[in-house]
């Protein structure tokens, strides 16, 4: 065998293994570059569109249950208007939530945590937002409660199927209220009405217990965990069939 011929070798050899080398760095970059992208995509749908929130309360009860996680429609109110029946995640409008106390994570957990939180996978915010069904929109007369303990919204009495009272109980709130709702305002009640710290026990905030609309996320319209309880969240519009006609 030759000089020539091992030296011939030796260069398909070297080439070879450049091009594997080549081939190797062209696909890692192909995939930060697929990750970067899917990230990117994943950060846009999650500020302007979807996010993901967890149910840290039991006021929404039977409708949403503890560590329940549920994806927000953030095109609502912003695009889509808020009605009646709609369950809305919210910011504290101001006194509504004692303060909470910050959650130690090792840097690891907290870096995962904030890795989700950027594709709307995880929300380590939920403790600073309410999740509540809205009752009354601006201008709405909303009264509670009748001779058969329901509440009225303009002079339409409400058979609401998603309350949960607790045994004995016939009125769906503890306590009665007359209120008018301000403009741009909403007043919101948890479906576990006699344990939901909501507009009517909220009057000596600086809100007066009305939500801005300002301060609205977006709507609730699926369970997506766990599994055992996926489902879309109905927002009964026959419930408040003729609400808006007797605004009007």
């Amino acid at each position: 065998m030759t000089e020539d011929t091992l030296h011939s070798r030796s260069d398909r050899r070297e080439a070879d293994s450049r091009r594997k080398k080549r081939s190797a760095a062209l696909f890692v970059r192909d995939l930060l570059v697929i990750f970067v992208v899917a990230l990117l995509v994943s950060f846009l749908i999650k500020t302007f569109l979807i996010r993901s929130f967890y149910i840290p309360s039991g006021s929404m009860e039977d409708t949403l249950l503890i560590n329940d996680r549920i994806i927000v429609n953030q095109l609502e109110p912003g695009l889509i208007p808020v009605e009646h029946g709609d369950v809305v995640v919210f910011k504290d409008p101001g006194g509504w939530l004692l303060p909470q106390p910050p959650v130690e994570q090792n840097p690891i957990a907290a870096s995962l945590s904030w890795l989700l939180s950027l594709v709307g996978l995880a929300a380590p915010d939920s403790n600073d937002h309410l999740i509540k069904r809205v009752i009354g929109l601006p201008g709405d007369h909303v009264t509670c409660c009748n001779a058969l303990g329901q509440m009225s919204v303009n002079g339409v009495p409400l058979d609401e199927p998603y309350v949960l009272l607790p045994p004995g109980a016939t009125d769906v709130s503890k306590d009665d209220f007359d209120v008018v709702v301000p403009p741009d305002s909403l007043w919101v009640m948890g479906d576990n009405r006699y344990n939901s710290k909501d507009s009517r026990y909220n009057g000596n905030t600086p809100g007066k217990g009305y939500v801005p609309m300002e301060d609205v996320v977006g709507r609730a319209f699926v369970i997506s965990w766990p599994i055992s309880r996926w489902g879309w969240l109905d927002d009964y519009p026959n419930v408040f069939a003729g609400v808006e006609k007797a605004s009007g």
